[in-house]
């Protein structure tokens, strides 16, 4: 039997449920504000907007920022080359220019070469928890404070990690979560953007839904038979809300966000002590103390990457890669060479199978291998 890198986990019955109720009663819009406020609750962050992607919430995250503090085309925002494409895209959607930094051993963005990078153009900082490792998330946000940046995370990987405790993201001007299918907390595809301020919360639920500032029309297109049909258009918006069938999904999947992380978290730990004698040729990215990682991702640094996938891969085994440098990329090249660490990184790792259906004798067959493979340099 094959063994995936990925494999969402949908507590079928509950979600059935959920999206029937919302097709009966016709409430549809009710779910996602449903989903909204559990969300809140759940991380303890002020303001939450459901969406239909992360990379929309990037989208929206950064053009609000540069309409609302008067940022210019050209204005720079650091950012890794080793994270998924729609990160760095985001940015040159709102012709920003994406100045690449290097990564540290977390594979998250190192706050020493963030520093060197920072310009009297520099507008924010773009950071990715990786894996849902936090890295030197606080070290960064110092640096924000201390040259008045925004800081945006990426939390794709990030639905449930802890710093010291708490949900991270509050110290954030905006964090924005993934849902997709293959994430900790899966739905079809989905995210949330979460801004500090609720000024921006309140322009981004008009830019989401084209522009339209009827409050009303957005949030409860009926009540009755009142059809709320007014509403003004007052800037350029995009179709960016998120759907009431996905928000149906999302609110059975919070309810065990937690416990499937924890799960997440023993995969890594059998992993660990599979490879703990074999540290010369098998890395394990490591999770900086105080982060209780989400573990979407177990990356692991090997002398032989692309052979070892190729072996895994005949035995059914199959692995993945998180990140190709982006500098790599036609549109990036740009930045080719000035990140030394996260090229030297991109051609090193690779994550193995890390989902909920994965059992101890599976991470054992797939460690054996890997040890196996990874020895024959």
């Amino acid at each position: 039997m094959s063994i995936n890198l990925f494999m969402p986990t949908y507590r079928v019955e509950e979600c059935i449920y959920e999206i029937k109720e919302c097709l009966e009663k016709g409430l549809i819009v009710n779910k996602t504000i449903e989903f909204e406020e559990k969300w809140k609750k759940y991380t303890g962050l002020s303001n939450a907007h459901f969406l239909n992607s992360a990379t929309a919430g990037l989208h929206l995250a950064i053009k609000i920022f540069k309409d609302e503090l008067g940022w210019k085309d050209g204005d720079e925002i650091i950012s890794s080359p080793l994270t998924f494409v729609s990160s760095n895209h985001a940015i040159t959607y709102e012709n920003l220019k994406v100045v690449f930094a290097d990564v540290d051993k977390y594979l998250c963005l190192d706050p020493e070469k963030v520093r060197e990078k920072i310009t009297d153009k520099t507008r924010a900082v773009l950071y990715a928890g990786i894996g849902g490792n936090t890295g030197r998330y606080k070290d960064i946000v110092k640096l924000c404070k201390k040259y008045n940046l925004k800081l945006i995370v990426n939390g794709s990987h990030m639905s449930g990690t802890r710093l010291d405790g708490e949900i991270v993201g509050k110290n954030a001007d905006v964090i924005v979560y993934s849902f997709q299918s293959v994430k900790n907390l899966p739905t079809a595809d989905s995210g949330m953007i979460c801004f500090r301020k609720k000024k921006y919360d309140d322009v981004v639920r008009k830019l989401s839904c084209l522009g339209i500032n009827n409050k009303e029309y957005y949030m409860n297109c009926y009540e009755k038979e009142s059809y709320k049909w007014k509403y003004d258009v007052e800037k350029i918006g995009y179709k960016y809300n998120g759907n009431p069938i996905m928000a149906s999904i999302g609110l059975v999947q919070l309810k065990y966000l937690d416990q499937d992380n924890a799960y997440r978290r023993q995969i890594a730990l059998w992993y660990d002590e599979a490879f703990k004698y074999y540290k010369n040729f098998i890395k394990p990215i490591p999770v900086i103390e105080d982060c209780e990682s989400s573990r979407h991702l177990y990356i692991i640094e090997v002398n032989n990457r692309d052979e070892l996938i190729k072996s895994l891969s005949l035995c059914e085994i199959y692995a993945g890669i998180h990140y190709i440098d982006n500098t790599e990329y036609e549109m990036y090249k740009y930045g080719k060479g000035l990140c030394p660490n996260a090229h030297r990184l991109s051609t090193r790792i690779l994550s193995l199978p890390l989902h909920l259906r994965l059992t101890k004798d599976d991470v054992r067959e797939i460690a054996s291998k890997v040890i196996k493979f990874a020895s024959c340099i």
